[in-house]
């Protein structure tokens, strides 16, 4: 009988230490960084190929593909966006390397100039914080719900139906 009684004590402490080694194996496993690539990179081969003065919008999109975006208020510039980002467990993401390319555009259809922007030419924005006015009451939600008190009338026992003035 003694010698079941230990040998019970020697396997609870090795299903201890084995979940205390698949615990320790997660937990580092949930460590490990995951790299991702976002966006629309272009070759370099192929963006040597575009040359100001010489293609047209048709041309850059067969070269290029699709912009990841064009600018705000007109078509005249496309963005080729793409970015390469890490993160390991519950930290947060970050941004490994970004590149930028901006097509730019002229009267006559074909390409004014080419840039080429990286993660240090990018800079933060500052978020306003602040809200707009807006006219009536603030009411709480025990008011809300006072004030929608008789507001309708069914006329039925489910309660969904209502009269519509007018009808």
């Amino acid at each position: 009988m003694i010698e079941r009684r230990g040998s019970r004590d020697r396997i609870g402490r090795l299903g201890a230490t084995l979940a205390l080694g698949g615990l320790l194996a997660l937990s580092v496993a949930g460590c490990t960084g995951d790299i991702s690539a976002r966006g629309n990179e272009p070759t370099a081969e192929r963006l040597s190929q575009i040359e100001p003065g010489r293609q047209s919008r048709a041309e850059v999109a067969a070269l290029l593909g699709t912009p990841s975006t064009t600018a705000m208020f007109d078509d005249e510039t496309w963005y080729y966006i793409s970015a390469q980002t890490h993160q390991s467990g519950l930290s947060e993401r970050e941004e490994l390397k970004r590149r930028v390319i901006a097509i730019a555009f002229g009267p006559d259809g074909r390409v004014s100039d080419v840039q080429e922007l990286g993660l240090d030419d990018g800079h933060d924005v500052d978020v306003v914080s602040r809200e707009t006015p807006t006219l009536g009451n603030e009411l709480s939600v025990v008011e809300q719900f006072l004030g929608n008190l008789g507001r309708f009338q069914g006329s039925g026992g489910n309660g969904l139906e209502t009269e519509i003035p007018g009808l």
